[in-house]
């Protein structure tokens, strides 16, 4: 029984391995928090994104607000509902760091990263198509370039595609060290 191995149930896992699983649930953590501040700050800049620029009068101006176009708002809201998962699944990581041994929670943590990874690249990729029109314009539909006229409006879209399309490059990794630790077992 001293031969360095802890019993657990039936079989014996090594603490190389519980201290792998330790490992993989403290970078599980970090990239959750990191995925929280990408989805988060690209919430925030889409949310406060507006321009206003003057026309021939004072009286008369030109506004663009991200809640104009439907796909914008939908970033947001997906971006918002991806963050508020990621702040209520951080206790889950904790409990994972805890207790490395613990693999049956791990199973609705890939269910639901796998949701709402789907949810963020969903938005995120819709974001994305409306922010290229507004970069390049569409000649065959008359739908014009408005970067050129509304140059803090397009860079903080674009600048808020970064985060979010950051944070699903982080669920993926997510979902892999979690499939990681799961096989592990």
């Amino acid at each position: 029984m001293n031969s360095g191995a802890i019993v657990i149930g039936d079989g014996k896992i090594s603490k190389q391995r519980v201290g792998m699983n330790r490992g993989v649930s403290i970078l599980d953590f970090i990239l959750r928090l990191v995925a929280v501040l990408g989805t988060l700050g690209s919430a925030i800049a889409m949310g406060t994104t507006n321009e206003t620029l003057p026309f021939v009068t004072r009286f008369t101006r030109f506004r663009a607000e991200f809640k104009d176009l439907p796909t914008l708002t939908f970033f947001v809201f997906a971006n918002s509902i991806v963050s508020a998962y990621l702040v209520l699944s951080l206790p889950l990581s904790i409990f994972h760091i805890l207790s490395s041994s613990a693999q049956r929670s791990r199973i609705p943590l890939i269910f639901f990263d796998t949701v709402m990874l789907a949810l963020l690249t969903a938005g995120a990729s819709a974001a994305a198509a409306i922010v290229y029109l507004a970069h390049k314009g569409n000649s065959k539909t008359y739908w014009l370039a408005i970067c050129q006229q509304f140059n803090s409006f397009c860079e903080r879209t674009s600048g808020s595609l970064i985060g979010s399309f950051g944070a699903v490059v982080v669920f993926i990794l997510l979902i892999l060290l979690s499939a990681m630790a799961l096989s592990r077992r």
